[in-house]
């Protein structure tokens, strides 16, 4: 049949918020040991909108959709750039914890970092685009703007080949 495995896209996904937090100027794996702060998935949804087939090249684009003072909102479309057709979207919601899983507030740091306020490493300015959150016009307490607001949001995009999956 040639199709890639269904989960392979939430691998995509979370490929996508590593490269994203990099482009942003911190490593994951640094906040993990530095801070003691992991960025635990609560929830996760994909819709599947075309079949992604072995030997497929594809185009992850990651961007930060909401953030609360515990809570990270990451949206994702996977695209096959040949054709600019759309495979997948999805969001995974995350919850910032301890080492022992109690919910813990993201330190200004990274907020500032994630949100492209701070200097980026390396050089690299974060691209931005405008829209508007569907998140934030359904719950706008302590999101990123206001539901009447637009805000900037960040995109990480990288290539993968579905045959490494």
């Amino acid at each position: 049949m040639g199709v890639v495995y269904y989960a392979n896209y939430l691998v995509w996904f979370e490929i996508g918020r590593t490269d994203f937090c990099s482009q942003h100027g911190f490593a994951y794996r640094d906040m993990e040991q530095e801070e003691g702060l992991y960025i635990m998935v609560a929830e996760a949804r994909c819709r599947y909108k075309a079949p992604a087939r072995y030997d497929d090249e594809l185009e992850v684009r990651t961007r930060l959709t909401g953030m609360r003072r515990r809570v990270l909102i990451f949206g994702y479309e996977i695209y096959r750039p040949r054709t600019d057709e759309l495979i997948a979207q999805g969001e995974t919601v995350h919850v910032i914890t301890d080492r022992d899983g109690r919910p813990r507030t993201l330190p200004e740091k990274y907020r500032e970092l994630l949100l492209g306020k701070s200097e980026i490493r390396n050089g690299q300015e974060p691209k931005f685009e405008t829209r508007k959150s569907k998140l934030e016009k359904r719950n706008s307490k302590n999101m990123i703007g206001s539901p009447n607001e637009e805000f900037r949001v960040s995109n990480s995009q990288f290539r993968v080949s579905a045959s490494n999956f």
